[in-house]
């Protein structure tokens, strides 16, 4: 199920954000070092229908880095290549620039984000490295391209050395091929549960130098978990094999455990962060509230916390 997939993009992007630094280094050739503060938007957004209730739309992630600049991006999750792909973007591009636009002496200034998409299975021969929008409007045309990752492109020797670490959960993907093969011959399973066991002991190391958290390697093996449970579902021998690969491997912290119990209080935390980030950049504080979804209260708290 395509959910289950989105869900393992969005949790690790929410609970380990820096992950995805590497990946926009290599999409959009930004050159960010990896300490950049990263704030999330809300991933709802209402299409206004003149004749009709507002249609709800759910982007998978949308975000700010602040580098030297502050630049919006905006990824989706697609397991599958599908042809409506590029009309879904343009309109959740298209509502991601008004909810965050302004209105100042009747000129509406909007921003687009810098869109792409993480393909977790593409077609070789179809599945373009880039979609383009091209925009028409009388004072001008524009275009741009929106880059298209390919998860099954990298080996786990190039994910690791160019610390693309947010492609484990989805790196199964790559030996969907295969599943009847490991499912009905057990030495080709062994190599499979061999190969991640080395993926566990190369986070293992990461987390031993000091690159990498305990709470990131768990969520990492949980969402890759998840992922390998669905996709190969149909192959008890792969589900049971690859079950005691990494339930072994998940036993090893309680890091999630730490995390949740302070999950409340960091709700709250970034949403203040959200609000007060949006101030700093102009909008508006009723339009910021809306948008980092506080109330009145925590909004006039944090506003004074930021003058003293």
């Amino acid at each position: 199920m395509a959910d289950i997939y989105d869900s393992a993009f969005r949790t690790v992007l929410n609970d380990c954000s820096k992950l995805i630094i590497p990946i926009i280094n290599v999409s959009f050739g930004e050159h960010y070092t990896g300490n950049e503060q990263i704030t999330f938007f809300p991933n709802e957004h209402f299409i206004d229908q003149q004749n009709a209730p507002d249609e709800k739309r759910i982007t998978d992630t949308n975000f700010a880095v602040y580098g030297a600049v502050r630049k919006t991006y905006h990824w989706e999750c697609q397991s599958t290549p599908d042809s409506k792909m590029l009309i879904r973007l343009f309109e959740y591009d298209a509502q991601i620039a008004l909810d965050q636009g302004d209105i100042s002496k009747e000129v509406l200034t909007v921003e687009f984000p810098n869109t792409a998409v993480l393909y977790l299975r593409y077609a070789k021969t179809t599945t373009p490295d880039t979609y383009k929008y091209v925009i028409k409007t009388p004072g001008g045309s524009i275009e741009y391209d929106v880059p298209i990752f390919k998860t099954q492109q990298y080996t786990l020797d190039e994910i690791f050395e160019k610390n693309l670490l947010l492609l484990i959960p989805f790196y199964i993907f790559s030996k969907e091929a295969a599943f009847s093969e490991y499912e009905n011959n057990p030495s080709k399973l062994e190599t499979l549960k061999s190969e991640y066991l080395e993926i566990i002991k190369r986070l293992d190391q990461l987390v031993e130098d000091g690159r990498l958290s305990d709470f990131d390697r768990t969520t990492l093996l949980e969402t890759a978990n998840d992922v390998i449970n669905e996709i190969a579902k149909k192959y008890q021998n792969v589900v049971k094999g690859m079950g005691d690969v990494m339930g072994g491997a998940l036993l090893e912290t309680n890091a999630r455990r730490i995390k949740n119990e302070g999950f409340t209080e960091g709700i709250a935390k970034g949403k203040v962060e959200v609000f007060l980030n949006l101030i700093a950049d102009g909008i508006p504080k009723n339009k910021a509230q809306r948008l980092a979804e506080i109330d009145d209260a925590l909004a006039e708290k944090a506003l004074k916390s930021r003058k003293k």
